[in-house]
């Protein structure tokens, strides 16, 4: 009876151990880089998913904004003309993880 408790949990700590190793290794192999870039510009959008801009929400609007899709900062509406600038000036000063700023009109 003893035996058989402990060799359930020999095997349960054995496969969460290969189940945690795996995971470890997939992290290395399979890890995406995300730029900080975007997270930081839908920040500063005023989150009203509004659609106005042409893109599926704040988040695709920054998204296109720091890969250089959307020319202007403009494009979204509801957005006040400081933060537009101060977008403008983040994206001119703040290199992407390949080393390169993004112009983008106001």
């Amino acid at each position: 009876m003893i035996v058989d408790i402990i060799i359930a949990v020999a095997v349960v700590l054995a496969i969460s151990g290969l189940m945690g190793l795996l995971l470890a290794v997939a992290d290395k192999f399979l890890f995406v880089a995300v730029d900080e870039r975007i997270e930081t510009v839908a920040g500063m959008l005023p989150n009203a998913n509004c659609g106005g801009c042409g893109y599926p929400g704040c988040s695709g609007f920054a998204t296109a904004l720091v890969e250089g899709k959307a020319k202007n900062v403009s494009q979204c509406r509801p957005s006040k003309p400081d933060a537009r600038e101060k977008i403008k000036t983040y994206l001119a000063e703040t290199p992407g993880p390949d080393g390169n700023t993004v112009n983008v009109g106001l």
